[in-house]
């Protein structure tokens, strides 16, 4: 798994020194030194928990759940906002964003409520307390607002619940549940004149479906994105040639489309190497869910493949027109400390699990 990780982290650093290089002026190096930076303090944190028994946080998971409820109400309370949103807390040199902490802690909070029940797992009442345990976190990072990480935490939700082995028809009827809530929120709600969103964020979020309605507004991103993953070609334009990129012209090409600028300056070719690594990275973490020694450990395993697995399809299909905009982050790629530090140590629990295989 390492040598999966070591590839994929070292090509998105590469990918991401060339899609940055003009984004600020006279420093062309400042994102790669900064994700740099959070790539070593990632991998401390991932080397870290290699040594740390998986059992501990069973043991702990309410501990864990309590400090993820407080990381969230602190956001509330004093976090920096920037573009309507409330996610982050200012350190000084680094804005810490809780809730892609969350992700890993959630996982390990449901995966420790549902191995204590064991064989109660075909019972309702035990659906109901894990849904109700990933309720209040899913809605504060909802509330920030920060919809893309909240799908993440309904993902996670859904993960663990399969991984632990909870019937096929709970897991049909939460689906249902998940659809029709999205239904009224997107659809029947405004409809009715109450906006549980804001109306600039229906937009983005249903304008995949109609690209052409709003080429100027709502869709404008996306138009952006497919231009720029077509023009890569075969080979891409490189560094210089990806005008896309360079002018401005796609947004959030670091973070939210950063596969649209890769596409563009790579091509089909370093674009497919990428998703590569990804398969690479996805297999070897099927195989540590396999050999998992205890329903616990794979509960965790189950959810943390899940959920990159989830955040890797949502992001690069976005940038293609075939997801909704939810600024899901691309691991190991996007620009973001948070993400990156977050998803390293969560390979480190992988792995973790893997040492203690049966």
């Amino acid at each position: 798994m390492f040598a999966a990780l070591i590839a994929l982290v070292g090509y998105g650093l590469w990918a991401v020194d060339g899609v940055t290089r003009h984004d600020v002026a006279g420093d062309p190096e400042y994102y790669i030194y900064r994700q740099l930076v959070f790539a070593v303090i990632g991998s401390l944190g991932m080397i870290g928990v290699l040594f740390v028994d998986p059992e501990y946080y069973r043991r702990y998971r309410k501990v864990l759940y309590a400090g993820l409820i407080f990381l969230l109400l602190l956001v509330m309370a004093m976090g920096t906002d920037a573009r309507g949103s409330t996610r982050w807390i200012s350190l000084g040199f680094f804005q810490f964003q809780p809730s892609e902490f969350g992700k890993l802690l959630l996982a390990i909070v449901l995966a420790g409520v549902l191995a204590t029940r064991g064989r109660r797992i075909g019972e309702w009442r035990t659906v109901a307390v894990a849904v109700g345990v990933a309720a209040l976190p899913t809605l504060l990072v909802f509330m920030q607002p920060d919809i893309g990480t909240a799908l993440v935490y309904g993902a996670i939700l859904a993960a663990t619940l399969f991984f632990a082995g909870a019937r096929w028809r709970h897991l049909g009827i939460l689906a249902a549940v998940a659809v029709l809530v999205g239904t009224v929120v997107l659809w029947l709600a405004p409809a009715l004149g109450i906006d549980i969103l804001a109306p600039y964020q229906r937009a983005r979020i249903t304008a995949f479906l109609h690209p052409s309605d709003n080429p100027q507004g709502a869709a404008y991103n996306i138009n952006q994105s497919i231009t720029a993953v077509g023009s890569g070609g075969s080979t891409g334009r490189g560094v210089a040639g990806a005008t896309q990129t360079n002018l401005d012209y796609l947004p959030e090409h670091h973070t939210d489309f950063v596969f649209a600028s890769i596409a563009e300056q790579r091509g089909f070719v370093g674009a497919s190497v990428l998703l590569l690594l990804y398969l690479l990275l996805i297999w070897r973490g099927v195989r540590v869910i396999a050999t998992a020694r205890d329903p616990f450990c794979a509960t965790v395993a189950g959810a943390i493949v899940f959920a990159l697995l989830f955040q890797i399809f949502v992001n690069v299909g976005m940038t293609i027109g075939i997801a909704p905009i939810t600024g899901i982050p691309l691991p190991f790629v996007s620009v973001g400390g948070s993400a990156m530090v977050t998803n390293l140590i969560a390979i480190g629990v992988l792995q973790a699990i893997a040492m203690r295989r049966r």
